[in-house]
């Protein structure tokens, strides 16, 4: 017997949560020009921290061949040999324990002929102005950092009487990383602001219906109503807003990344980039819609949850 009433308890308890929440979503409907209104600033605010979000990720994902950006260009001095070229690479295998190439000046000459497009001009020198250099990839030693390693190899490199000039590019690995660490913060600031901004928004929106609906409450707590009954079309309006908002968020950025993509697609083909502007994939949409939900629903719940209070210190339910 306990069985059965706990079934026909449950069967009636999904009916009323089924019915309430079609029903609410009617509710929202009857007033278009409204929800449309709400719907709009809801979106526009979930769009805006999602759109940085997929730009920062993006970044991480372009080829900037961070692999070479700790390399240390060494140029050694003009009257330097190719052996003597040679027992400097020599000594930084052995002593540091890092790989490096040698490029001679005939290498670098026509390198620089075909990155510069000076070639017939250059071709006026009688000699090679351009000194031997090595290429020396940083290799950190067990719990060092890259950073400390470029700093310790370029240190000890400036120290050989061989070397004229160490050119380190570390610093642009430095600036990137900055950047995209300022781009985190920046996500996880507005994603805080704008959460609280949707909540706000379908906070005040559930409190002006549940003040037009004041007398309705007041029927339904005289006739036994518990709260929970009362609160439960409001919840499920505050989820709908929140639902309608995030699929408009994504309807919009999408928009956005199809008008931008294939202009930036285009611009990092010039730079000879291949890349492909990465979307939220399945979870993140999943997780952009679920999100919208739950913050439309506790949204509801604090406006309502206040109303009740205040009707209840009123002393006006559960009387007309």
């Amino acid at each position: 017997m306990r069985i059965k009433r706990l079934r026909r308890h449950s069967r009636a308890w999904g009916r009323r949560q089924l019915f309430s929440l079609f029903s609410s979503l009617g509710t929202l409907m009857s007033h278009r020009v409204g929800t449309m209104m709400t719907v709009l600033v809801l979106g526009i605010a979930m769009a805006l921290p999602l759109g940085l979000y997929v730009v920062v990720k993006n970044l991480r994902a372009l080829d900037f061949q961070q692999e070479q950006w700790g390399t240390i260009t060494v140029f050694l001095h003009t009257g330097v040999g190719e052996q003597e070229a040679q027992a400097l690479r020599g000594v930084i295998s052995q002593q540091i324990g890092t790989n490096s190439e040698i490029i001679s000046p005939a290498t670098g000459m026509e390198q620089f002929q075909q990155a510069s497009g000076f070639g017939e001009a250059l071709e006026m020198f009688e000699d090679n102005p351009l000194p031997w250099v090595i290429l020396v990839t940083p290799e950190p030693q067990e719990n060092e950092s890259l950073e400390t390693a470029v700093i310790r190899i370029e240190s000890w490199l400036q120290q050989r009487a061989e070397v004229d000039l160490v050119q380190v590019d570390f610093k642009w690995l430095q600036r990137l990383a900055g950047l995209l660490e300022l781009g985190d913060a920046l996500v996880s600031v507005l994603t805080v602001l704008f959460s609280l901004a949707v909540v706000v928004v379908v906070s005040n929106t559930i409190r002006m219906d549940v003040a037009n609906r004041s007398e309705e409450i007041q029927v339904l707590s005289l006739v036994g109503a518990g709260n929970s009954f009362i609160r439960q079309p409001f919840l499920y309006s505050g989820l709908w807003y929140g639902l309608l908002g995030a699929l408009l968020a994504l309807l919009l950025f999408n928009l956005c990344l199809y008008y931008l993509s294939q202009p930036l697609e285009r611009l990092l083909d010039a730079y000879g980039n291949q890349f492909t502007v990465l979307n939220l994939g399945a979870r993140g949409l999943l997780s952009v819609v679920l999100a919208g939900g739950l913050l439309g629903f506790f949204g509801a719940w604090v406006s309502v949850e206040r109303y009740l209070r205040q009707l209840r210190s009123d002393g006006m339910l559960g009387r007309l």
